[in-house]
């Protein structure tokens, strides 16, 4: 099996098309099939259906297809890590982040960063954390800034470094919240939700917390991102659990603090940031440089006091 029959497979599994692909590669159409069938015949079994022109994986291609994305990306990453070194290039950096991170701290520690580093290419997936995890176990990001926990047999290694408090955001014109300080899970029941998409960890957390507390909540609207979840509740559509910092500069909208939930401690109160990578690839130097960034501006920003509202540093102090 050699890397290039690798990408003219993945080439064909994302184009679903061999002339497109083999377009796209810069490659001749029959070497790139006659590539393909060399490798179908080295692993015993067809990789695509080809009925009638139509391009499906079969079950063996939707196998190896997470396999060969990952393959690929890790020599990518190997490439360049090699060529820093080499001093040829300065290097990458593939880093995931939540919305409300992306629009916040991250922009403020690249900004840093960037100075620091201005050969350094930056590429930046914004998302829920569920789905940041995904894309960090398959090689198409060297490090994401995740929400834990994470699952047990997670390939991952994980450095917590902030703790979030999440409130209720509501629009000011709603006034059907009880007047108090701080609500609890429980005050959500029978009140309309709107819910993020999956893949967001919000999305779970605000389903396990009311579950916990003994219902199950009632959705006027799901499906959205950040910006739209918060839009939707600036309208009054419902409420919502969200990060303290998502609200600054939403002057439609207004936090109100969650609390502890007749013993409860309802999943909904704070949820913790890590810096995350594969424990099976060293990341690279220019990975490696970011995390010291990061790291750097948290640990001064909560030494002047400068973190956002309801943030606290989860890191030691240097």
């Amino acid at each position: 099996m050699q890397l290039q029959q690798l990408t003219y497979f993945l080439g064909v599994a994302q184009a679903r098309h061999f002339t497109k692909a083999a377009d796209e590669l810069g490659v001749a159409q029959p070497s790139l099939s006659k590539q393909i069938r060399t490798l179908e015949t080295e692993l015993g079994t067809e990789l695509f259906s080809r009925a009638r022109g139509n391009i499906a994986l079969t079950p063996a291609g939707e196998a190896l297809l997470p396999l060969a994305t990952r393959i690929l990306a890790d020599v990518d990453t190997a490439r360049l890590e090699v060529q820093e070194l080499a001093g040829l290039r300065r290097g990458r950096v593939r880093l995931g982040a939540t919305p409300s991170l992306c629009s916040g701290l991250l922009a403020d520690t690249l900004r840093r960063y960037h100075d620091a580093y201005p050969g350094i290419s930056l590429l930046v997936e914004e998302g829920g954390s569920r789905d940041l995890v995904r894309q960090l176990t398959r090689g198409a990001l060297d490090s994401a800034l995740v929400i834990l926990p994470l699952a047990e047999d997670t390939p991952l290694a994980t450095t917590p470094i902030l703790r979030e408090d999440l409130v209720i955001a509501a629009s000011i014109a709603d006034t059907s919240l009880p007047q108090r300080p701080q609500l609890r899970i429980t005050d959500l029941r029978d009140r309309p939700l709107v819910m993020f998409r999956t893949g967001y960890d919000l999305r779970e957390a605000t389903i396990s917390a009311c579950r916990e507390a003994g219902f199950e909540p009632r959705f006027a609207v799901e499906g959205g991102e950040m910006d739209a979840v918060l839009r939707f509740v600036e309208v009054g559509l419902g409420i919502a659990v969200v990060p303290s910092t998502v609200l600054a500069g939403r002057p439609g909208l207004r936090g109100i603090p969650l609390s502890s939930d007749g013993g409860h401690t309802a999943h909904g109160l704070h949820r913790t940031v890590a810096l995350a990578h594969r424990k099976d690839v060293t990341p690279t130097h220019a990975a490696r440089a970011f995390r010291t960034s990061l790291e750097t501006f948290i640990r001064e920003a909560a030494l002047t006091g400068d973190l956002p509202a309801g943030v606290r540093s989860l890191l030691p102090v240097a």
